[in-house]
């Protein structure tokens, strides 16, 4: 077979990193199938699904919305909050409705953590600022509050932050479903035979790092950011697990609701088709 080479793109974090530990480092035979990492934050990964740049790509459910029509979705590859999320955060313990009307530091306008705000409360002024620079602006005061994804869910007290909502918790209380935050998409143009061989290889991928945990753990603490070594496995344990082996219909009913409840409220197109690779 000639050899092919696809380009995946994924968030250059300890969660991703550990997903994708197998393919990164040849631990997998992939019949002739390469690919070529791109590591972006996920607020540039999902302008890049706007554009269709990558053949397969990490983005967030939020961006799905306006892309459905060129990207399928993979059932394994998510990042879901089982009753955890990102979290609005501020300097002081603030109740839940202080947050209307605020000045919150948001890391995207196609992020799902906005989407879910939006969703849980949607009169508040947004401040664009990069995911990893939101703690310190919510610190030193030049923000009312922050909304937090990645590591900062678990290191935000550090700062002598407080959280104000989870809003994994409040998405799991609403609705009884895992929140859902970070898909893998395959563009549609590859053809049905190619989508399904990409999809098993990512999926031998995740397995092969919860089987081989460790090894996965110790390639991935180089994406962590300065996170513990404890740290790093927690949080890595709250994104890679069995779920995102196979989200489960209640995880795909998840992303169903997340975009429909979007749509209803006018905060994301109405004609979405949420449709998943085999």
């Amino acid at each position: 077979m000639t050899p092919l080479t696809l380009r995946l793109g994924h968030s250059p974090d300890s969660d991703d990193a550990f997903m994708f530990y197998a393919l990164a480092c040849g631990k997998l035979d992939t019949g002739g199938v390469n690919f070529e990492h791109i590591l972006q934050d996920i607020e540039t990964l999902n302008a890049w699904a706007m554009e269709g740049r990558l053949e397969i790509t990490a983005l967030s459910a939020h961006a799905y919305a306006y892309v459905c029509d060129r990207y399928i979705l993979l059932p394994h590859g998510a990042s879901m909050g089982e009753g955890y999320g990102p979290m609005v955060v501020a300097r002081q313990k603030l109740p839940p409705e202080a947050l209307r009307g605020a000045r919150i530091a948001v890391p995207g306008k196609l992020t799902s953590a906005y989407l879910a705000l939006r969703l849980y409360e949607d009169e508040f002024e947004p401040v664009f600022i990069r995911f990893d620079e939101i703690m310190q602006a919510v610190a030193d005061g030049s923000v009312d509050a922050g909304l937090l994804i990645h590591e900062g869910q678990l290191t935000h007290a550090s700062f002598g932050l407080h959280t104000v909502v989870d809003l994994g918790a409040w998405w799991w209380n609403t609705t009884g479903l895992p929140l859902p935050l970070g898909l893998n998409a395959v563009r549609r143009d590859l053809g049905s035979e190619l989508i399904r061989r990409v999809s098993a290889l990512l999926h031998q991928s995740i397995r092969y790092a919860l089987e081989h945990r460790q090894e996965a753990l110790d390639y991935a603490l180089k994406y962590g950011r300065g996170l513990s070594s404890d740290t790093a496995d927690r949080f890595v344990g709250m994104y890679v697990n069995e779920r995102t082996l196979d989200m489960g219909p209640d995880g795909r009913e998840a992303v169903k609701q997340f975009l429909q409840m979007g749509a209803q409220r006018g905060l994301v197109p109405s004609d979405v088709r949420v449709e998943f690779a085999e």
